[in-house]
This record gives C-alpha cells, sequence and structure tokens, in this order.
C-alpha cells in the first residue's frame, strides 16, 4: 500500500510556522510571501482533517495535533538533512575524523589550525576511537589509526609515518637520580599493554625494570610521567613536545617498533576528505622532516 504523505512544501511551511510561531516568521525563513505559508498549512489542514493551530491570528498556538505533528517532522527533517549532507560531494560542511584520543591531542589538534585556516567552510569533528575500523557500520569519513595490515577492505590507504617507541620520564627525576633509570616504577597503559615488550625486544637495552603501575588512558600513563611517577614506554609523536620543552627526557632514544600510522579514508568520492588526508600526509611528511626521534 503506498505512502499518503502530504506534499512536502506544506510539510516544511508548517514546520517553519510551528517552529518559529509566527507564519511572518516562517514566511521569511522560506523566502515566500505570508499567505502562501497560510495556504500551504490551510491545505495541510484540510487534508489532515484536523486543525493545526489555533486562536487569534496574532497569537497562534498549537494545537495537541500540532504539537505531535512538528515534534515529528523537526526530527524527520534533521534526518533528511544529515543524509542529503552525507551523499553530498562538496567541500563545505562536517567532517567525521575518528582517531586515538592521545594522538588527537599531542599530535592532531596542535596542527589542526592550519587545516582549518586553508579550509575554513569545513568542519572537522573529532571522536576518540582506536577501535578496527568498520566503514560500513561507522559514520566516519577518515580514521587515523596506528598498527598493521592488514587494513579494512573496501578503504583507501594514506601511509603517514612508522611509529618510534622509546621510555621517557621527567627531566626532573632523572636529574634527582643522576640519570639512572634501573629500579624506576615502570608505567603502563590498558590501551597499549604491548608497548614496553615491543620496545624491550627491539631495542635490547639491558634495562631492568622496578614494579609495574597500570593506567587506563595514555594520556594519563604520560602525566603520570612528567609527574615523576615512574618511566613509560611512549611514542615519539606522543612525547616530541614535552621532549623539546625539557619536561621529559628519553635516556635510550626511540626504536621502530613496527607499527604505522595511517589514515583510512572511505573508497566513495569524498571531496572534504580528500583534502583532509592530503592535509594530513603533508603534516606528516614535515613532522618526519623537522622532528626526526633520537635514536
Amino acid at each position: 500500500m503506498a505512502r499518503q504523505i502530504p506534499s512536502l512544501n506544506a510539510l516544511r511551511a508548517f514546520e517553519a510556522a510551528g517552529r518559529h510561531g509566527r507564519m511572518t516568521l516562517a514566511a521569511g525563513e522560506l523566502n515566500v510571501t505570508h499567505s502562501a505559508v497560510s495556504r500551504q498549512i490551510q491545505h495541510l489542514e484540510a487534508l489532515l482533517g484536523v486543525p493545526l493551530f489555533e486562536g487569534p491570528k496574532n497569537r497562534l498556538r498549537l494545537t495537541e495535533a500540532g504539537t505531535t505533528l512538528l515534534a515529528g517532522l523537526g526530527t524527520a527533517f534533521d534526518q533528511i538533512d544529515a543524509s542529503v549532507r552525507a551523499v553530498a560531494d562538496t567541500t563545505e560542511g562536517p567532517l567525521d575524523v575518528s582517531c586515538p584520543g592521545t594522538f588527537t591531542m599531542r599530535w592532531l589538534i596542535p596542527r589542526l589550525y592550519r587545516f582549518q585556516h586553508d579550509h575554513p567552510e569545513i568542519e572537522v569533528r573529532l571522536t576518540a576511537s582506536s577501535k578496527p575500523v568498520d566503514f560500513g557500520r561507522d559514520g566516519f569519513d577518515v580514521a587515523i589509526r596506528v598498527g598493521d595490515p592488514p587494513w579494512p577492505t573496501g578503504a583507501e590507504i594514506i601511509p603517514l609515518f612508522p611509529e618510534q617507541i622509546g621510555p621517557v620520564l621527567a627531566t626532573s627525576l632523572s636529574d634527582e637520580r643522576g640519570g639512572r633509570v634501573d629500579g624506576l616504577p615502570t608505567l603502563h597503559t590498558r590501551t597499549r599493554p604491548e608497548a614496553w615488550n615491543d620496545w624491550l625486544s627491539r631495542s635490547r637495552w639491558p634495562f631492568s625494570s622496578g614494579p609495574k603501575v597500570d593506567y587506563e588512558h595514555f594520556y594519563f600513563m604520560l602525566e603520570a610521567a612528567k609527574g615523576g611517577l615512574g618511566v613509560s614506554a611512549a611514542p615519539w609523536p606522543y612525547v616530541v613536545d614535552d621532549i623539546k620543552a625539557g619536561r621529559l627526557v628519553a635516556p635510550f632514544g626511540f626504536v621502530d617498533s613496527g607499527h604505522h600510522y595511517v589514515a583510512l579514508r572511505r573508497a566513495r568520492r569524498n571531496q572534504k576528505a580528500s583534502l583532509f588526508c592530503r592535509w594530513l600526509a603533508a603534516e606528516a611528511q614535515d613532522f618526519q622532516a623537522s622532528h626526526p626521534a633520537p635514536r
């Protein structure tokens, strides 16, 4: 059975009038005359068989039926707008980007102003996540991840840079101990439990660790390291600014962890995502050239 849906013009006129509370304001928003809005609403009321407004013309208020219809139309028009934006291939509007939280805070956000300066028409919306990417399920346009192939099928892969990892600790703690790190508490994070093993197996430093301390998030662990609570195995992009500012030291340098940072993009054409990924790749290349990790 075919759906009996009133004309979109009539529904749009009613939704605007109900939202503003005045037909003149609705007419201004829709760029039509007051009488055109009034005729559309009268037509809608006749079709539905119920009044949608009541009261004098200068003080109209929604009826119970009008209130119910307005609530549903507001949600419906929002969904239509979101669906149109999702398939429209323009350089305007929101771009949803998923990336690990600490990478977002320590590397991406400090650089993002340059992209926003060049593309003020694009609203970059960031979501913190390190979960496996599934573009068929998730709603974002670009995902930044650190790991190894295989990457999700149906995604375009934009390499950013290999990951280097190394132990870091507060400069004050290192000075206090004369540069010795043996026996210090080793700080771990549940989101990257293999970080220390990655470094130990690849660096082959004869390191004697102290008690193990777990933190729920990478960011908490790095703050603990800066606070002098122990030594943590951290990726270079997360600590480069603190090391250059003298807040942290890396007594053993950094080694390749075997993982890589990549940007994953939906395979379908999307100008906003293309612009963002090109910018990301350029920023990553500049980062590698201007901030090489000490070995």
